[in-house]
C-alpha cells in the first residue's frame, strides 16, 4: 500500500508540475506589459432599470459608495441567482441596520452563451440600478479579464471581488473587512485582504478521490514553492481591495485570461 501511495504522490506531484510550467508557457508567450483596457463601444455602457442606456463610471473617479461587489459570470444562468439572493439579502439587511451603508452589485457578464445577463438584468430591475449594474462583454475575456473591467467601472472605496457559485457565504465580507482594517496604516491607502477555505481542507478530503487529493497537494507545494507563501488559499475567489490597491492592481495586470 504505501509503495502505492508513494508512486500516486510522485506522479501527482509530476502532473501538477508539468501543469504548473504548460501554464507558465502560456502566460509568457500571451502576457504584453501593462496592457491597455480596451473597450468595445458596447462596453461602455450598462443599461439602467428602464433599459436605457448610462455611460459607466471609472475607477479613476471619486469614490460614491461605501462597498462596490464585483461578479465576474460566464455560462451562470444556474447558480448565479442563488448567490445574488444570498449577497443582496445581506446587503440590504445591512444598509436598514446602518442607513449610511452604500453598495453596488456589478454583475460582468464574460461572453456567456446562455441567459447570465437577462438573469443579473432581473435584479436590476427589482433593486435598481444604482445598486445592481450589468455589464455584458461583447467577447470572452477570461476571468482576470471580466474582473478588471468590473473593477475598473467601481464606485466602491473597497471593492470585493466574488465568484458567481456562490463557494463562500457571502456575510464572510465582514471577516475581510476585519482582516483589511486590522492591516491599517495601509500605505499609500493600499491594503488587500484574501478570503480562505484552508479550515475546509478536511472536509474537502473527504469527498475527493485520492488521486484529486495528492493533484491538490502537488498544486498547493508548487505554488508555495515557487510563488506565495504567506497565503494558504490561493484560489479562493472572495478578495476585498481598497480602491487605491484596486485600481493599481488591475492597471498592472499582464495577462488577461488568467488570475
Amino acid at each position: 500500500m504505501a509503495p502505492l501511495l508513494l508512486q500516486l504522490a510522485v506522479l501527482g506531484a509530476a502532473l501538477a508540475a508539468a501543469a504548473l510550467v504548460l501554464i507558465s508557457i502560456v502566460a509568457f508567450t500571451t502576457a504584453t506589459k501593462m496592457p491597455a483596457l480596451h473597450r468595445h463601444e458596447e462596453e461602455k455602457f450598462f443599461l439602467n432599470a428602464k433599459g436605457q442606456k448610462e455611460t459607466l463610471p471609472s475607477i479613476w473617479d471619486s469614490p460614491t459608495k461605501q462597498l462596490s461587489v464585483v461578479v465576474p459570470s460566464y455560462n451562470e444562468e444556474k447558480r448565479l441567482p442563488v448567490m445574488m439572493d444570498e449577497a443582496l439579502s445581506y446587503l440590504e439587511k445591512r444598509q436598514k441596520r446602518d442607513p449610511a451603508f452604500t453598495y453596488e452589485v456589478i454583475v460582468v457578464d464574460d461572453g456567456s452563451k446562455d441567459q447570465t445577463s437577462k438573469v443579473a438584468f432581473k435584479y436590476c430591475q427589482k433593486y435598481g440600478s444604482d445598486k445592481v449594474r450589468v455589464i455584458t462583454l461583447v467577447k470572452n475575456r477570461g476571468k482576470g479579464g471580466a474582473i478588471r473591467m468590473g473593477i475598473f467601472s467601481s464606485r466602491g472605496e473597497k471593492i470585493l471581488m466574488a465568484d458567481a457559485d456562490g463557494a463562500t457565504k457571502f456575510p464572510d465580507v465582514e471577516k475581510l473587512e476585519k482582516g483589511l482594517n486590522d492591516l491599517q496604516p495601509w500605505p499609500n491607502q493600499m491594503a488587500i485582504a484574501c478570503g480562505s477555505r484552508a479550515h475546509l481542507e478536511k472536509e474537502s478530503i473527504a469527498q475527493r478521490s485520492y488521486f484529486r487529493t495528492l493533484l491538490m497537494y502537488g498544486f498547493h507545494f508548487l505554488v508555495w514553492f515557487l510563488c506565495v507563501k504567506g497565503i494558504r488559499d490561493t484560489q479562493c475567489g472572495f478578495k476585498l481591495f481598497t480602491r487605491e490597491a484596486a485600481s493599481r492592481t488591475f492597471s498592472s495586470l499582464h495577462v488577461e485570461r488568467w488570475f
